[in-house]
């Protein structure tokens, strides 16, 4: 079959086919390719792939995939526990009593911390309509105005982000991405929908990872930071922002004292973000956040009393 066939046959794009067929390749399978007007891709005839085959290192691979919460979320932790149990019954059995070590001594546990993840009541129904290609209807909250908003959403695939779901769609705004647990009203449609064929989810969601972290900054600060507060920065602020700050860095002042230069998303986050720093940072701009800052000083110093 030709490549094309073939992403029409399983509904991926051209990139995917070549992909994955390296992959097979890597892998020990005999795939080739005949070039020329009637060529194609090749299976070696009669070959044939045995489960037994899995090195020791590929089956302990397959028991760190599991994620059980995330199965169990989308309904199929008693799948995924019966696919363990074949797959434990299949393999040699010093294969076997490797793999079975993994689950006494790692354990994957997804959500952030101080964060149980958020409850996700319609996530069964969506993950049920992106795998049967049915339109979706649904009612989102979202953070700007108007917050509340109906949207007819064709669901391409769903991405588990630091214990976050996130459904990515096409709409007649184009391809966007919902927070599964923001949903507050799903309806699936009886219409099913055309699975664009070049739509890649794992490549979507790497580019979208990309303009966020380009988009999240609107501008800049201006903040000197004491020695504590140079050390502080590690704990109280993002990996992209503490960057920022060394790069930028002058030479320390006479107390230790280091000027710099840091992107803030806004001025009201960036005012939240830097009073944790108490008297460890002063902002020198911009003159709102500085205001800012300065304001809410003089209402800590009126609440005790000063």
């Amino acid at each position: 079959m030709t490549a094309q066939q073939l992403a029409n046959e399983l509904e991926v794009s051209l990139r995917t086919i070549y992909r994955d067929v390296e992959s097979l390749s890597a892998a020990g399978v005999p795939v080739y390719a005949d070039r020329g007007p009637a060529g194609g891709y090749r299976l070696l005839d009669g070959y044939r792939t045995r489960l037994t085959g899995l090195t020791a290192e590929e089956a302990v691979s397959l028991f760190f995939a599991g994620m059980p919460g995330p199965a169990a979320e989308l309904g199929l932790g008693t799948v995924l526990a019966a696919a363990e149990l074949k797959l434990m019954a299949a393999l040699p059995k010093g294969v076997a009593e490797q793999a079975g070590r993994i689950r006494e001594r790692f354990h994957l546990d997804v959500p952030g911390w101080f964060h149980g993840g958020d409850p996700t009541p319609f996530l069964a129904g969506v993950a049920d309509a992106v795998w049967t290609r049915h339109r979706l209807c649904v009612r989102y909250r979202r953070w700007k105005t108007p917050t509340p908003v109906t949207r007819a959403l064709d669901p391409l695939g769903l991405v588990l982000k630091a214990g976050h779901w996130y459904l990515v769609a096409r709409s007649e705004d184009g391809d966007r991405t919902y927070r599964v647990d923001r949903i507050l009203e799903l309806r699936t449609l009886d219409e099913v929908f055309e699975r664009p064929g070049e739509f890649d989810l794992a490549e979507f969601w790497r580019s979208y990872l990309d303009r966020f972290r380009r988009d999240m900054f609107s501008g800049e600060a201006v903040v000197r930071f004491s020695p504590e507060g140079m050390r502080r920065l590690l704990h109280l602020l993002t990996p992209a922002v503490i960057q920022a700050a060394r790069r930028n860095a002058g030479e320390p002042d006479e107390a230790g004292w280091v000027r710099t230069v840091i992107p803030i998303e806004s001025v009201r986050h960036a005012h939240a973000e830097l009073m944790r720093f108490g008297e460890e940072a002063e902002v020198v701009e911009p003159v709102e956040l500085r205001d800012r800052m300065a304001a809410s000083a003089r209402a800590v110093l009126e609440l005790y009393g000063g």
